[in-house]
């Protein structure tokens, strides 16, 4: 290999490199920077794994605030598989989702919505 083919090929592996690292260091402080945070009550209408490639559990609560009218939907994103299993034993009963949102996220795998609930409380 003449010197001239290695130079290129020692430059396309350091900008290869920087780039996997920057693209890196941009979802974790994606995932691990919240841009709100708060509180959700209503009754879980819906909660599933979805996902061809990567499996996400995706639900819908459904939050009523006067009898009779209409209930507005949200939904969400879990990636904790032990809030998982919290929300699956409370399908159908009133809760309380505490969740983050995380904007700018590149792809569904890491989730269908920029929701992300972190903890379950049932409300009697």
């Amino acid at each position: 290999m003449t010197l001239l083919k290695r130079r290129i090929l020692v430059r396309l592996s350091i900008a290869l490199a920087i780039m996997i690292f920057l693209a890196s260091a941009y979802i974790w402080v994606v995932m691990h920077w919240s841009y709100s945070s708060g509180e959700r009550a209503g009754y879980i209408q819906k909660f599933s794994k979805k996902g061809w490639l990567c499996k996400t559990w995706e639900g819908d609560i459904s939050m009523v605030v006067l009898p009779g009218s209409t209930s507005e939907k949200f939904a969400f994103t879990v990636s904790d598989e032990a809030v998982a299993e919290k929300i699956n034993q409370t399908i159908g009963k009133r809760v309380a989702l505490s969740y983050e949102q995380h904007r700018g996220l590149p792809s569904s795998c890491f989730g269908e919505t920029e929701y992300f609930v972190s903890e379950v409380k049932l409300i009697e």
